[in-house]
């Protein structure tokens, strides 16, 4: 009797009895040992395994037909379904002998919770593929680009990172042709740098308008002649970081570092298809309008209200120039921030979190469509970013555009340049990592806390510069910041007793002064020399010994030897929307 017959008895689907191993990556058929078959038969390592449980929604009893049918999310056994008349076990209403009690929707719900939650479509996907391990079919999936500057992966805990994401406007994909400038390498028409806080509880997501005017550094790009460096240009327009002149992503990363003064740790790119198959595999994206919308360029067309768009009416609300605002890429984008936002509640709910048919459908859709760094281009390590971002709750969520002007230089304008107070304000916050929607809060807490260390300062003694006895840590991520600071407390400030230690075990948002109860004169020594806020001063509750010395480590708030700190940064007067919050395009 061969493997398909002898899965016939005993009821089982033979199609539901490949299950993964995890300890060995293949899929096995597991036969039932009550018929004595208890040999797993190994299927090879990336084949795709057959129809498994839940991945068919049926009809009426009758199995669906098309892709749909072939592409199921879920390995796993089951047993097959009583004959209609039949009854359970003994002809009434009793289960089967042997089947498993359904799980409660809760149950359900909290297992998705777990893994997913991410932050935009490609992180919530990511997270819905590590909860049912279909590795090896999606990762087949995911395109990578080996780019110069990248982080190796890996998200330690207590330490914030950004991701940049990048929608490209190259024609590729089905249909997307007709939108003009097909033969076009793409550019970086959509970009939003992520910034996750140390203690994942809130995130900035600051949109790039593309018409920014801006320096694009030298950058390095590996192709399979080998490294090639492409030179950087003075005054041009953002969104040729990407595509022209052969630059890759890892460009359009440097551009944002030279900006905005904050390392981008990872890139996620798509195309017009990733908003199309995404937005269809999550049944739509509600959206509202302030006044009905037909525009002949984009093709929207929807009524004055809320409507739920998908596929190429999903593509055209974010695209569209000229039905919302003064029809400029700034309000384009403020309609792309409402569009994600309303997305990222989709991917969140219950509708989406406990259907496996949409779960898998929208990890199929993202990964077909996503374009990442090697060092997160598996989906064990996509997966690993989404479970770091589970508690990232939508209401501490922020988007945000970098603050910008007119180009001053221009007579027609049809450019801008960064806001020369307002956009270094929201670097800062960034850099401090300072949620945008606690901001108030955190500044009323600093200003107590300084007032009452400051007070406390005031009236303690000082000791001498050759008394101080302190560790210098790089936690700032600047290269040879802790040397430099050393140099300058040794050569212009006497404090001689000041070591070098090299880098802090990990990156530091926040300088911190650590001292002990005796040491209290020498940390206000140090804290008047080199203008720490009394936030940065942390008392430990142990003596130390006579010649033992605190502990400083620089953060990324640290701007330089002798540059006096300040406390978080005065939140900018900018238009932002928050993940939570439903607003209606005007």
């Amino acid at each position: 009797m061969d493997a398909h017959s002898r899965g016939r008895a005993d009821e089982i689907d033979p199609a539901d009895q490949w299950v993964l191993n995890p300890r060995t990556g293949n899929y096995e058929l597991r036969l039932d040992r009550s018929a004595g078959q208890s040999a797993p038969v190994s299927r090879p390592r990336g084949a795709t395994p057959p129809p498994p449980r839940g991945a068919d929604p049926t009809r009426g009893g009758e199995r669906r037909s098309g892709a749909a049918a072939d592409a199921p999310p879920v390995p796993g056994q089951r047993r097959r379904r009583v004959a209609e008349g039949q009854g359970g076990r003994n002809g009434g209403g009793e289960p089967p002998a042997g089947r498993r009690k359904r799980k409660t929707a809760q149950s359900r719900r909290k297992k998705a919770l777990m893994w997913t939650g991410g932050v935009t479509a490609f992180v919530v996907a990511a997270g819905a593929v590590g909860a049912y391990a279909l590795y090896e079919h999606f990762n087949g999936n995911i395109k990578t680009v080996d780019v110069a500057g990248a982080s190796g992966g890996g998200f330690k805990k207590g330490q914030a990172f950004n991701i940049l994401l990048i929608g490209t406007d190259k024609r590729t994909g089905d249909g997307n042709a007709g939108y003009g400038d097909k033969n076009s390498p793409g550019h970086a028409d959509t970009t939003i740098l992520f910034h996750v806080s140390a203690d994942r509880t809130n995130a900035t997501a600051m949109s790039i308008p593309r018409d920014l005017k801006t320096d694009i550094p030298d950058c390095e790009t590996k192709t399979q002649e080998g490294t090639k460096v492409i030179p950087g240009e003075t005054d041009v327009r953002f969104n040729t970081s990407l595509g022209q002149a052969g630059r890759d992503p890892g460009c359009t990363m440097r551009t944002v570092k030279e900006l905005t003064g904050l390392t981008v740790d990872h890139f996620m790119m798509a195309d017009f298809n990733a908003v199309k198959e995404m937005t269809t595999a999550v049944g739509g994206v509600k959206v509202c309008l302030a006044k009905p919308v037909k525009d002949k360029d984009s093709k929207l067309n929807l009524p004055k209200g809320e409507s739920v768009v998908a596929g190429e009416q999903a593509l055209a609300f974010v695209r569209t120039r000229h039905s919302f605002g003064n029809e400029s890429d700034l309000d384009r984008i403020k309609v792309q921030q409402q569009f994600l936002s309303s997305m990222i509640r989709q991917m969140k709910s219950d509708e989406t979190l406990t259907s496996p048919t949409k779960l898998y459908g929208l990890a199929e859709a993202a990964t077909n469509a996503l374009t990442v760094d090697t060092g997160i281009g598996t989906i064990s390590k996509l997966s690993d970013l989404a479970k770091e971002l589970v508690t990232v709750d939508p209401k501490n969520i922020t988007f945000a555009t970098l603050p910008v002007i007119d180009n001053p230089a221009e007579k027609i304008k049809a450019t801008v340049v960064p806001h020369p107070e307002k956009a270094q304000q929201l670097f800062t916050l960034m850099k401090s990592d300072t949620s945008l929607t606690e901001v108030k809060k955190k500044e009323q807490d600093a200003k107590n806390a300084k007032a009452g260390a400051q007070a406390a300062l005031l009236k303690g003694p000082r000791a001498e510069t050759n008394q101080v006895r302190v560790d210098v840590y790089n936690g700032s991520g600047i290269q040879g910041a802790a040397q430099n600071t050393i140099n300058w407390l040794q050569n212009e400030q006497g404090v001689s007793r000041s070591t070098n230690k090299s880098n802090a075990p990990e990156k530091a948002a926040l300088t911190t002064l650590t001292y002990a109860p005796n040491q209290a004169d020498q940390a206000r020594k140090l804290a008047d020399l080199m203008g720490l806020p009394a936030t940065a001063l942390k008392q430990g509750t142990q003596e130390a010994g006579a010649k033992e010395p605190m502990t400083l480590i620089l953060g990324a708030d640290f701007k330089g030897a002798g540059v006096p700190l300040t406390g978080p940064a005065k939140v900018p007067d900018i238009d932002k929307v928050e993940a939570d919050k439903k607003v209606c395009a005007a």
